[in-house]
């Protein structure tokens, strides 16, 4: 009986191999991928103009080019792992990838689990019109046609502020209401940035500006809890870019607009 308590409690505190394991130290993920010289990076694949497989089955996007200069500044190469939104954590939580970059966004749930860099690209819903059309605020939306996708995220933020004069105008898809702005049937947009760079991308003669923000939701690099090394070189990799011109770039490339002076 003696010994069997004895053993119990060595198990527990890990005394007797083979019973119990040490409590796991959490390693050090810079030095993992220092030594492996590959920088694993969870992107997206399906949603342009952050993630995308190009006409040569490549990826690109503005994500994916983040990721290559994330790797660049740690002096590795890039692993791009395809995740979506469902998996992406998961994917990190597991060790699959060392970072997420694929449009995430910072709420209080996932701080819980994982950590996040600081903002690498603009995510927001606001309100768009042409450079002639005076509109700083919602108030003076009175009196325009302003057109939504019906029951998303810019539509139940726009119902909130509103005027009552305003004519909202709501249509079943992006495409609908991207195809109502062009043609004149509305004159103010409520919709988010990446909508508005895929109507900036085909050119068009009646251009989207923004005009002000109705929601803001920046994106973040996700890491693993608990590792500052990484985070701190992440950080300095981002803000150098943003300082040297380099983010801006991208932004201007995928997102045909210049970064916001808060980001």
């Amino acid at each position: 009986m003696i010994r069997r308590r004895f053993l119990a409690l060595a198990a527990i505190v890990g005394l007797v191999p083979g019973l119990a394991s040490p409590l796991p130290v959490r390693a050090d993920a810079l030095s993992d991928i220092t030594a492996r010289k590959t920088l694993r990076i969870a992107v997206p694949q399906d949603f342009p103009p952050f993630g995308s497989v190009g006409s040569d089955m490549t990826p690109q996007g503005y994500d994916i080019d983040v990721a290559n200069l994330i790797a660049k500044g740690l002096g590795v190469k890039a692993e791009l792992v395809p995740v979506t939104s469902a998996n992406r954590i998961a994917y990190l939580q597991t060790n699959k990838v060392d970072l997420v970059i694929s449009s995430l966004g910072k709420n209080p749930d996932r701080e819980k689990v994982i950590d996040f860099s600081v903002a690498y690209a603009p995510f927001f819903n606001g309100i768009f019109a042409p450079a002639g059309v005076a509109v700083t605020k919602a108030e003076e939306l009175a009196g325009k046609s302003v057109g939504v996708t019906r029951g998303s995220v810019e539509d139940l933020e726009l119902t909130k502020i509103a005027p009552e004069s305003a004519a909202i105008k709501r249509y079943e898809d992006n495409n609908g209401t991207i195809s109502a702005f062009l043609s004149g049937q509305v004159n103010v947009v409520a919709t988010g940035n990446v909508v508005a760079a895929a109507i900036l991308a085909r050119n068009p003669p009646k251009r989207p500006e923004l005009k002000f923000l109705i929601k803001n939701s920046p994106c973040y690099i996700g890491l693993l809890k608990d590792q500052p090394a990484v985070l701190t070189k992440v950080n300095a990799i981002i803000e150098g870019a943003k300082k040297e011109g380099s983010l801006e770039a991208i932004s201007q490339k995928w997102l045909k607009t210049s970064l916001p002076a808060d980001l």
